[in-house]
């Protein structure tokens, strides 16, 4: 007996739904959603299961995108995507694992959820015109056009160098011994002049809410945080398709993603809020 398309294509649903919502929770439940309304169908009338599923999925995530978008205005401090624990294996697709890294979803946070929708279709799941018009609602013309404004929006700050997987583990293996000495030349020597750091507390544990720019500011904040902290762990993990730190504050995660120019850190991505951690214990299914 062969087995359901929908359970074949589980992984690739839940990769669509992660990638224009940024958060697990909300993707497992629009997977869900569209697993009922796949029971429903007849199955006789379905002549392309992959592309009806990503379609009913499509759908889903767009009216998720537009209930979570209130949500995510209302939210306190900085809102960054939920973090994913990967295989080192996602990092063979290059395009995948960038599409699906921290920095990438923070940019198609940016972008409204007609727009982010075809975007990840397009760019990618490198889905037809016809059929992102049809996931989407809109002509194939139309789409074109949101394509072509999603691409130049994303192109102008998404990160600008991609680098290699040794070389962003060796950066982040430096950090994390920067972090864990706070010894701040050690974590200047290792910051980029211009660097950003964004956390994201939630507002139930503690976080800057704003982003702190510059590498001395960035690192007397870090090399504070290190010396008030009675028990700190830190440890590379392979988070959203690339090397990542898993950090252990007083017994609490945090999940630290860096983007890496050069030899040296331009962004910090600290994840602290609980509610965004429950997937650091089990690699996720991500698949194009």
């Amino acid at each position: 007996m062969s087995q359901d398309p929908f359970v074949t294509h589980r992984g690739l649903l839940f990769t669509v739904a992660y990638e224009m919502l940024g958060s697990a929770a909300d993707a497992e439940d629009v997977v869900q959603e569209s697993w009922l309304r796949w029971a429903d169908v007849d199955r006789a009338q379905v002549r392309d299961p992959r592309a009806y599923l990503i379609r009913t999925v499509t759908r889903q995530a767009l009216n998720r995108l537009r209930t979570v978008s209130r949500r995510r205005e209302e939210y306190v401090g900085q809102w960054l995507p939920e973090p994913l624990l990967t295989s080192p294996d996602v990092a063979d697709d290059v395009e995948l694992a960038e599409s699906v890294s921290i920095a990438m979803l923070t940019v198609l946070e940016t972008l409204g959820p007609a727009e982010r929708a075809v975007f990840v279709l397009r760019e990618v799941f490198d889905m037809p015109y016809g059929e992102i018009a049809g996931a989407v609602g809109k002509s194939p013309a139309a789409v074109r056009q949101i394509a072509r404004r999603a691409r130049e929006h994303v192109a102008a700050r998404r990160p600008r160098v991609r680098v290699s997987r040794s070389e962003q583990r060796a950066v982040v293996e430096r950090f994390l011994v920067a972090l864990r000495t706070g010894q701040l030349q050690e974590l200047l020597e290792v910051l980029a002049p211009d660097v950003v750091l964004i956390a994201d507390g939630g507002g139930i544990v503690a976080a800057v809410q704003a982003p702190v720019h510059g590498a001395e500011v960035v690192a007397k904040l870090l090399a504070r945080a290190n010396r008030v902290v009675a028990a700190f762990r830190a440890t590379t993990v392979w988070l959203n398709g690339a090397p990542a730190g898993r950090v252990e504050i007083d017994g609490e995660p945090a999940a630290v993603s860096l983007e890496v120019e050069n030899g040296r850190i331009t962004r910090i991505y600290v994840i602290r809020n609980p509610h965004k951690l429950t997937r650091l214990d089990e690699p996720a299914d991500l698949v194009r």
